[in-house]
C-alpha cells in the first residue's frame, strides 16, 4: 500500500508540474521589427529610438530610427516607444532544469556519485517543464548554462534555452567544458561539545591532486593514441586538450587558485575560466598574466572572511572590472533565486560600476567566457534573436517588468505559476477586479 502511495503522488506531482508550465511556442514565422525603444547592444553601446528587426529567429537590422531604412513593410511591427531593449540575460554555472525539490531526490539530478566524472553530460537531465525556467524568464534570463555539481569533476556543462519542448528543442551548444572542482587546503571542523569550528589541514589534499593528475596525464595520453579502447571518462576530457572544451575551475582561497591554474596549464588545457570570489583580489596580476576570466557569485552575498568589508561583495565587481579583468556574473545557493541575475548586476552599478559595464557582466561577458559570443551576448546583426523588452531599466527591480521576450526569434510566455497565484488571491481579497 505504501509503495502505491508513493507512486500516485509522485504521478500526481509530476501532471501538476507539467500542468503549470506555459507550452512552448512554434518557431519564428513572419520579420518582427521592434521600433522606437532604447536599445542597450550589450557591449557598451545605446542607441536611443532604436529599430530592432529580426528573421528566421537571427537579428537582421540595428539601426536609429532616424536612418533612412529602405523597406520595412516587409516586418511585422511592435511599438515599444520608451521601452528598453535588452540582449538575453545569460546565466552560467546553474542547476537550472536539474533540480526541482531539493528536499525529494528523485527530483535532483545534478550530483552524480563518485569524485571523477567529466563523462556526466547535463545536457541529457535537463528538464525543460521545470517550473522555474518561466520565472527566470520573467526577469529577462533568457539562457542558461546547466551545470552538474560534486566530486572533484563534477562532469560536462551546456548552455540551453528556456524554451522548449524537451532537451533536444531547448539545448544552444551542446558539452562546452568541463567543471574542475579543486580541493581545498583546509576543511573545517565542527565541534559539538562546544558549538566551534575550526580549520585544519586537509590530509587527503594531495592524495586528491595526485589523482587529478594521473586522470589528466592518462586522458592526454589517450588523445594522442590512434584508435584507443574507449574509455568515456578519458574520451569526455580529449577536448581540453584541443581547445574544443573549457575547463572551469571552482576554485577557493588564492593559493589554491594559482595551483589549479597552473596545474591545467602545466598539463595542456587550452582554455581556462576560473569560478570564485573575492580571493581574486590578491592575484589580479596573476590572473591578468595567464589570461584568465572569472565567473563571480552572485553580489547579493555576505563577505566570506570576517574581517571584509560588509559592502565587499556588492563592490567586487567594480574592483576586478578596474583592473583590467573579464568578469561574468552568476548564482549559486537556491536555485530559485538565480532569477535574481539582473539585480545582482544591478547593485554591482550601485557600488562602482558603469552601469552599462554591469550589463555587459551579464550578457557579452558570460558569452564570451562560455565561447558562445558568436551567437549570443549582444544585439548584433546575425546573432541570435534572443532578447527582450523591458517598461524600464532591467537592472533595477523595481522597473524590471518584461512585456515582450523572444529566444531565438520565438516570441515566449512571460507568465508563470507565480503571476497565477498572484492573480488568483488577488481576486479573492479584492485587490483586483
Amino acid at each position: 500500500m505504501k509503495k502505491i502511495f508513493n507512486l500516485s503522488l509522485g504521478i500526481w506531482m509530476t501532471l501538476s508540474v507539467i500542468a503549470q508550465v506555459p507550452i512552448p511556442v512554434q518557431s519564428q514565422k513572419q520579420p518582427i521589427l521592434l521600433a522606437g525603444g532604447i536599445a542597450h547592444i550589450g557591449n557598451g553601446e545605446v542607441i536611443q529610438n532604436a529599430l530592432i528587426g529580426f528573421d528566421n529567429g537571427k537579428i537582421i537590422l540595428v539601426a536609429e530610427s532616424s536612418n533612412n531604412i529602405t523597406d520595412l513593410s516587409i516586418f511585422k511591427l511592435i511599438d515599444i516607444t520608451g521601452k528598453h531593449v535588452y540582449p538575453g540575460f545569460i546565466l552560467p554555472n546553474s542547476q537550472v532544469g536539474l533540480q526541482e525539490v531539493s528536499a525529494i531526490r528523485a527530483m535532483s539530478d545534478m550530483d552524480e556519485r563518485g569524485e571523477m566524472n567529466p563523462n556526466v553530460r547535463s545536457l541529457i537531465s535537463y528538464n525543460t517543464d521545470s517550473e522555474f525556467i518561466p520565472t527566470f524568464r520573467f526577469n529577462g534570463v533568457l539562457i542558461a548554462e546547466t551545470t552538474p555539481i560534486g566530486g572533484l569533476i563534477s562532469g560536462t556543462s551546456s548552455v540551453m534555452e528556456m524554451e522548449g519542448w524537451n532537451w533536444e528543442d531547448a539545448a544552444h551548444t551542446v558539452d562546452i567544458g568541463i567543471h574542475l572542482n579543486w580541493p581545498s587546503k583546509m576543511t573545517r571542523k565542527y565541534d559539538y561539545n562546544n558549538y566551534t569550528a575550526k580549520m585544519e589541514p586537509n590530509k587527503k589534499y594531495n592524495e586528491s591532486i595526485a589523482k587529478l593528475k594521473e586522470l589528466f596525464e592518462n586522458a592526454l595520453a589517450y588523445g594522442t593514441t590512434k584508435k584507443p579502447p574507449i574509455n568515456l571518462k578519458l574520451e569526455a576530457l580529449k577536448g581540453l586538450f584541443n581547445g574544443n572544451l573549457i575547463l572551469f575551475i571552482h576554485a577557493g582561497t588564492s593559493k589554491e587558485i594559482i595551483e589549479s591554474i597552473l596545474f591545467a596549464e602545466n598539463i595542456g588545457v587550452q582554455k581556462m575560466v576560473l569560478i570564485s570570489g573575492s580571493s581574486i583580489l590578491h592575484i589580479v596580476e596573476f590572473l591578468k598574466e595567464h589570461n584568465i576570466g572569472v565567473i563571480l557569485p552572485p553580489t547579493h552575498s555576505m563577505p566570506s572572511q570576517i574581517d571584509e568589508d560588509v559592502y565587499g561583495p556588492y563592490k567586487l565587481p567594480a574592483q576586478l572590472f578596474e583592473a583590467g579583468l573579464t568578469i561574468s556574473l552568476s548564482h549559486r545557493g537556491m536555485l530559485a533565486h538565480g532569477r535574481n541575475l539582473p539585480f545582482y548586476a544591478g547593485t554591482a552599478a550601485a557600488y562602482g560600476l558603469d552601469k552599462e559595464e554591469a550589463l555587459k557582466m551579464i550578457t557579452s561577458n558570460t558569452a564570451e567566457l562560455l565561447g558562445i559570443d558568436d551567437r549570443l551576448g549582444t544585439l548584433t546583426v546575425g546573432k541570435d534573436a534572443t532578447l527582450f523588452v523591458s517598461e524600464g531599466d532591467a537592472l533595477d527591480f523595481r522597473t524590471n517588468i518584461l512585456s515582450h521576450a523572444f529566444i531565438s526569434g520565438k516570441q515566449v510566455t512571460l507568465d508563470n505559476k507565480q503571476q497565477e497565484l498572484y492573480h488568483r488571491f488577488s481576486k479573492k481579497y479584492g485587490h483586483i477586479d
